[in-house]
């Protein structure tokens, strides 16, 4: 947009805020106007087009904060007095207002006792224009998110860990800090979009802004580009970033931490960062959900009789677990809070399966032992329930 269209237009009327407006209220009065007019709402209305179009101009000025600076700068110095006409009354030529339009047409032939080619349009080229030549219309743009993996060990993802993590991105070039153009010179505004990096197509109707392919949407033009990014200001850069990883991260969970991408350009926010996480397998325990596994071997006697048995924990140590007696093989006993940290601070529980191990070799005395119960024990056989069921007859042959 041209900087005669900053004065003119009274881009807080056009949103319909105060000018102590919060960047809160801005946002909130744009989206709803631009909902209210949007083009797809609207089918084939040229008014609302045109609104809409109003509309985002004036939320693109007022919704960042240098721009809307030098904006209420320029509407302070020159007043508000509608379209074309600023400044009380009695102070224009004859006691009245003046028009702006005279003033653009006098540009360059003194106007008033200046120079040729000053008087107000130097003024406007300081308020509108930073850096030697470039200017603040161009847009802020978010930077790239950037994906990574990371592996981290089974006790790692239980408790959370922070690492270093060496990345490469998308930045600011080094050499030209992001202007594009060779050190020595500057870029100029593009003459197309007039530094706003989006020009406006019509169709039938409808406004539809697009990056202008004149500067490709930077709102620069560079006529001596940058040798080390040829002229796009952007360049592949190294850095190390602390991530943390959160307590109960699971094998194969993608963790967003935000802002730790690629860094914006004018002013945007940096992207985010994408952290696939591998976790590596753990000799003893498994994980099921926020419950860790463990298969727990126990004697034969111990579970006939009842025991109480040492019990492995994350992170080490042990806890008792009370075996009653006739305690199956196969068994899930549950002792809680020693699983996976939620979010929430509680903690999932520890699962243990029951293994009865049965011995490879006998000494004489176990072999004498276990003979004697099985002869106490003749009488209850486990298998005969199921024989029944499944016809067989026992005892007397079939």
């Amino acid at each position: 947009m041209s900087t005669k269209d900053w004065i003119e237009k009274d881009y807080y009327k056009v949103l319909g805020v105060a000018k102590d407006a919060s960047p809160a209220d801005i946002k909130k009065s744009f989206r709803k106007l631009a909902k209210q007019y949007h083009p797809d709402s609207n089918a084939n209305d040229a008014k609302a087009a045109e609104r809409f179009k109003e509309v985002s101009e004036a939320y693109d000025v007022l919704s960042d904060d240098m721009k809307r600076k030098e904006y209420d700068e320029a509407r302070a110095l020159f007043g508000s007095g509608g379209p074309g006409r600023f400044g009380p009354p009695g102070t224009g030529p004859g006691g009245g207002t003046f028009d702006l339009g005279d003033l653009f047409n006098r540009m360059g032939q003194g106007g008033g006792g200046g120079s040729a080619g000053g008087g107000i349009g130097d003024l406007f080229g300081n308020i509108f224009t930073r850096g030697g030549g470039t200017t603040t219309g161009r847009r802020p743009r978010r930077g790239a998110d950037v994906e990574s993996q990371v592996s981290i060990s089974f006790d790692q993802a239980l408790d959370g860990v922070t690492l270093p993590l060496r990345l490469t991105s998308d930045g600011p070039c080094p050499t030209c800090h992001g202007t594009g153009a060779r050190t020595g010179t500057v870029p100029r505004v593009c003459p197309v979009c007039e530094g706003s990096g989006q020009t406006v197509t019509n169709a039938g109707g409808f406004a539809f802004p697009e990056p202008c392919r004149e500067c490709r949407g930077r709102g620069l033009v560079v006529d001596d580009p940058c040798p080390t990014c040829h002229g796009s200001g952007r360049a592949m850069s190294s850095r190390t970033v602390q991530a943390r990883i959160p307590a109960g991260v699971r094998d194969g969970q993608k963790i967003r931490l935000r802002g730790k991408g690629a860094p914006g350009e004018n002013g945007g926010d940096a992207g985010d960062l994408l952290v696939t996480v591998k976790v590596s397998a753990h000799p003893v325990f498994g994980r099921d959900g926020d419950n860790l596994t463990v298969s727990l071997p126990v004697r034969f006697d111990e579970a006939a009789l009842g025991a109480n048995v040492p019990v492995p924990v994350p992170g080490g140590g042990t806890v008792t677990l009370k075996l009653a007696p006739g305690t199956a093989n196969g068994r899930v006993l549950r002792v809680r809070g020693k699983g996976v940290r939620r979010k929430d601070g509680t903690r999932g529980d520890l699962l243990v399966t029951i293994d009865v191990v049965v011995p490879a070799t006998l000494g004489t005395d176990a072999r004498e032992a276990l003979e004697a119960y099985r002869t106490a024990t003749a009488d209850g056989d486990p298998r005969a329930a199921l024989l029944a069921k499944a016809g067989v007859r026992t005892g007397g042959g079939r």
